[in-house]
C-alpha cells in the first residue's frame, strides 16, 4: 500500500484513498488487440513521471496507464511487442524532476511518456521533450507550461479551463458577482490560473479578487479572513483537496458556509472528499469535473473499472487522474497499433502521437486531439456536480468555457476539422 502523505503541516490529513468498483464493471478488460495471448517480442519502453510527497499525491496517471499497458501486455502487446514501463516518482523536487526524465528520456531511450501527472516536472522538462523529440500524453496537468508546449497534451482539463468552468456556472445559476480566487502563489499554477479567473469576471462585467497563499506557510484562517475583508460573494477554491478540505473546515468552525457561494475546479471532486464533508455542507458545494463521474455507465468508464480490479495494485488510487492515465493509455495504444512493429522509434511514434484527430471516449465531453502546435488544451469542456446527501450529483452535463485563453486552441480545432 503507498503511503498517502500529509498535506500541510498543522492542518489534518485528508485521506483520499482508492474507491471500491463506482459502478459495475463489464465481464473483463478490453484492451489492445484483446487476443488473450501474452506479447513476447522486443518491448517498446515508455515511461511516466508522477509526484507523489506534499503537496498531494499525482500518482493516479501512472498507475492506470501501467494497469491498461499489462492488460495489453497479455493481449498481444503492441502487435506482438510488450509495453515496459517505467514510472517515476519527482517528489515535487525539481532537481529529481530533471534527472528522472533525463534517466527515461536519454539513458533508457524511451519512445514516448504517458500518464504523467506533476505540478513540478513539465516545468523543468518541457524543453528537454522538445529537444529530444519525444512526446507526453500526460493525465495530471496543473500548470502552465503544460498547457503551453510544443511536445505535452494532457487528457485533464487543469485549472484554467475548470476553474472558468465552475465561475461560469455560478454567474448563471448561482448569481456570482464578486469571485475570491484562492490558489497558490506559484506563477504558473495559481497565479495564472487566477488571473485569468479575474480577467473572465472582468470581460462579463464583474469582480475578482485573487488571494494567493505561500505553499510553505500555509494560514488558511488568514486567508479565509482576506476573502471576508474582500467582500466577495464567491469562493472559488483553487487548491489541491486537502487544502480546499482545510479551508472549508476554517469556514465552517467560524459557521461561514452562508457567508459565499462555494465552488471548485475538479480537485474538490475525490473518492475520499465525501467522507469529510458532511451534512454542514450539503447542498453547498459545487465542483466542476474535467472528465465523467466515477459511476457514469459509458463502455469506457466501465472498462477502466474493470482495468484496475484486473491488473492495478493494492493502493492504485481511482480519481480522475486515474481515468484520465486509463484513456491517455489507450489512446497511445490505438496510435502505436497502426505502426509497423518492427520500426517503432521515437520518430515514428512521436508522429503517431501527433496524428491522432478525433479519438472519442465517454470520459470526455469532445474529441481528443494532439496535432502539431506550440500548445495544446483538447479537453476544456466540463460538467458539474454538487455535494448533496453525502455523494456528488450532475446538475449540468457537457458545457464549454468562452474565454479568450481558447482562441489559439478554437483555431486549431478549426484547422484540424474538429470545429465550424
Amino acid at each position: 500500500m503507498k503511503a498517502t502523505p500529509k498535506l500541510f503541516g498543522g492542518m489534518a490529513a485528508l485521506c483520499l484513498m482508492a474507491i471500491a468498483e463506482p459502478v459495475a464493471a463489464q465481464d473483463g478488460p478490453v484492451c489492445g488487440l484483446a487476443t488473450g495471448e501474452p506479447a513476447t517480442g522486443t518491448p517498446v519502453k515508455v515511461g511516466g513521471i508522477y509526484g507523489n510527497a506534499p503537496p498531494g499525491d499525482f500518482s493516479g496517471g501512472t498507475d492506470a496507464a501501467a494497469a491498461y499497458f499489462a492488460c495489453v501486455n497479455d493481449n498481444g502487446g503492441i502487435n506482438g511487442r510488450p509495453i515496459e514501463y517505467i514510472a517515476e516518482n519527482d517528489q515535487w523536487n525539481p532537481e529529481l524532476a530533471s534527472q528522472v526524465a533525463n534517466r527515461l528520456v536519454i539513458d533508457e531511450g524511451i519512445v514516448a511518456l504517458v500518464g504523467n501527472g506533476s505540478v513540478v516536472e513539465m516545468a523543468v522538462n518541457a524543453q528537454l521533450y522538445s529537444d529530444q523529440g519525444v512526446m507526453a500524453m500526460a493525465s495530471g496537468c496543473a500548470i502552465s507550461e503544460c498547457y503551453e508546449s510544443s511536445n505535452i497534451v494532457s487528457t485533464n482539463q487543469g485549472p484554467l479551463p475548470s476553474g472558468i468552468g465552475a465561475l461560469k456556472f455560478a454567474i448563471e445559476e448561482l448569481g456570482t458577482e464578486h469571485v475570491a480566487c484562492i490558489g497558490f502563489n506559484i506563477p504558473n499554477n495559481g497565479g495564472w490560473a487566477c488571473d485569468w479567473m479575474n480577467r473572465y469576471m472582468q470581460e462579463n462585467g464583474l469582480r475578482g479578487t485573487s488571494i494567493l497563499m505561500d505553499p510553505t506557510s500555509v494560514d488558511l484562517n488568514a486567508t479565509y479572513l482576506q476573502a471576508l475583508a474582500a467582500g466577495a460573494d464567491t469562493i472559488l477554491l483553487m487548491l489541491p483537496a486537502g487544502p480546499a478540505i482545510g479551508l472549508l473546515g476554517v469556514a465552517e468552525e467560524q459557521d461561514g458556509r452562508e457567508m459565499f457561494t462555494w465552488v471548485s475546479p475538479t480537485p474538490l471532486y475525490d473518492p475520499g472528499v465525501t467522507e469529510v464533508l458532511g451534512e454542514y455542507w450539503d447542498g453547498h458545494i459545487y465542483v466542476n469535473i474535467e472528465l465523467n463521474q466515477f459511476d457514469s455507465g459509458g463502455a469506457d468508464n466501465r472498462n477502466w473499472i474493470a482495468v484496475m480490479n484486473a491488473y492495478g495494485q493494492e493502493g492504485d488510487r481511482r480519481d480522475t487522474f486515474s481515468q484520465s492515465g486509463y484513456i491517455s493509455a489507450r489512446f497511445f495504444v490505438d496510435a502505436l497499433l497502426e505502426l509497423d512493429p518492427e520500426t517503432i522509434s521515437r520518430a515514428s511514434v512521436t508522429e503517431a502521437i501527433r496524428g491522432i484527430v478525433g479519438a472519442e471516449s465517454d470520459l470526455l465531453c469532445g474529441p481528443y486531439y494532439v496535432g502539431e502546435a506550440d500548445r495544446h488544451m483538447p479537453n476544456h469542456e466540463g460538467r458539474m456536480v454538487v455535494y448533496r446527501n453525502g455523494a456528488f450529483e450532475l446538475v449540468r452535463d457537457c458545457y464549454d468555457i468562452d474565454s479568450a485563453y481558447l482562441d489559439p486552441i478554437l483555431e486549431q480545432e478549426r484547422q484540424l476539422g474538429l470545429r465550424d
